[in-house]
């Protein structure tokens, strides 16, 4: 078993070179080990070695007598709901979440859909499961099937007034991920006006198409076209296990989830003034001005979901973004979602009357983006203290990585947690200033890598 594999917020790699039958077992025992759960809820998504795995982590779990709750082939965020929903003492889905189809990993929570972090119990159940020891109790666990699309469509449409919606025609990409048949029910259930041109609807676990991930640009085209070709309102995206939505507006371009952010944290804080809302800081002037706007109180935090949901039940915030389309409802268990961000907009669309374009304006003019630079470099944080001393004159935070900010201008670098990457994002309130930035931090970065 590649040590490699236990991230900083779940466990991702290579099957089966990295992350194969053996290790999902022993992971699995050694999760009963140190959670010590009587029952648990079980997911994988569509990827083509999800079954073997999935069966590999339930034999783990049911010879340490843990029994298992069989969710089926889910997205990510209807294993959080269901281990919350059906108040289980944790749960894993097995998925590599949008890498590519050669990889493949885990996702896990405690009870109440508490996530387990590098800090909380990954590194703990990494050294457990390298000794190999196994557990087999004197009674195995049992394996209960439970189907929970009803439970969570019921959830997800909770969040909006049904009737309120207007006839609308959607591009929307399931990326061959769960998206696309929990899109469906949602119309379907709620009686939804909506009509949906399908992309990528249906399952499939070899990515024909390649890497599952809207943010990459190159994966972007597609979706565009559609939109200009069928005349949509607007279009969503999602990742392959759907806990990530992504949108583009009328005219086909790409929404930034940083703008998107800032308007669903409007939206939430509408009937809310005065709660909390936690951002990450690789861009923060459009948030942190939407946020203060609608009467709400903005707190930074360090990027990655674990970090996220922990503060958030700290801070007891009503909603949560992350700029790479993590999406966070104090309602939803504190947990990211991937259907409630698309049911709020598609509403929003609804009641204003406005374009999609309309709505983020107000950011999208005042706020000027370099989007997410990627660096590969030999020492990440060598190259971050080099440039902290370059820009020694600025506001400096170390909340993640380095953030550097001035009065129009600012900018933050950090170490991927998943891939062995250097991330820059750059943003100003003037196009100009934030491409010289920009250009200045690549050349210094370069020149360090």
């Amino acid at each position: 078993m590649d040590s490699k594999i236990f991230k900083a917020y779940d466990i991702r790699g290579t099957y089966p070179e990295q992350f194969d039958e053996d290790a999902a077992y022993r992971i699995a025992q050694a999760y009963a080990t140190f959670i010590s759960p009587k029952t648990v809820a079980l997911g994988k998504d569509v990827r083509e070695s999800s079954p073997r795995l999935w069966d590999a982590a339930m034999k783990g779990f049911t010879d340490a007598g843990v029994n298992v709750v069989d969710i089926g082939t889910v997205s990510t965020d209807m294993m959080y709901f269901a281990v919350a929903h059906l108040r289980l003492d944790g749960g894993i889905i097995i998925s590599a979440s949008h890498n590519p189809r050669e990889y493949n990993g885990m996702k896990m929570v405690r009870e109440k859909a508490i996530p387990i972090s590098g800090d909380t119990g990954i590194q703990d159940m990494r050294a457990i499961a390298e000794k190999g020891e196994k557990v087999v109790a004197e009674a195995k666990g049992s394996v209960t099937r439970k189907d929970i699309m009803d439970a969570y469509v019921l959830h997800c449409l909770s969040f909006i007034d049904p009737s309120q919606m207007r006839p609308m025609k959607v591009v929307a990409n399931a990326n061959f991920g769960m998206a696309g048949i929990a899109a469906m029910e949602m119309v379907k259930v709620g009686k939804l006006p909506v009509a949906f041109e399908k992309l990528n609807f249906e399952p499939d676990g070899s990515f024909p198409k390649g890497r599952p991930d809207p943010l990459v640009p190159e994966n972007r085209g597609e979706t565009s076209n559609a939109v200009r070709s069928t005349g949509a309102r607007f279009a969503v995206a999602w990742d392959a296990d759907a806990d990530r939505c992504f949108f583009f507006d009328e005219t086909g371009a790409f929404i930034d989830g940083y703008y998107v952010v800032a308007l669903l944290a409007t939206i939430m804080l509408r009937d809310h003034p005065g709660e909390k809302v936690i951002i990450d800081p690789r861009m923060v002037f459009a948030t942190r001005k939407a946020i203060q706007e609608a009467g709400g109180v903005a707190v930074m935090n360090k990027v990655g979901h674990t970090f996220i949901k922990e503060r958030m039940r700290k801070e007891n915030a009503i909603f949560a973004g992350e700029n790479s389309a993590h999406l966070y409802f104090r309602d939803n268990f504190f947990c990211d979602n991937g259907m409630i961000p698309f049911l709020l907009i598609t509403q929003e669309l609804s009641r204003s009357g406005k374009s999609l374009s309309e709505l983020v304006r107000p950011w999208t003019d005042a706020v000027k983006v370099s989007g997410e630079i990627n660096f590969t470099v030999q020492d990440p944080l060598a190259v971050i203290e080099v440039i902290a001393k370059a820009f020694a004159d600025g506001k400096q935070d170390r909340t993640d990585g380095l953030s550097v900010e001035y009065p129009s201008v600012r900018f933050n670098v950090r170490p991927s947690n998943t891939e062995p990457l250097l991330r820059l994002n750059v943003e100003s309130y003037m196009q100009p200033e934030m491409e010289q930035m920009r250009d200045r931090l690549q050349e210094l970065i370069s020149n360090n890598a």
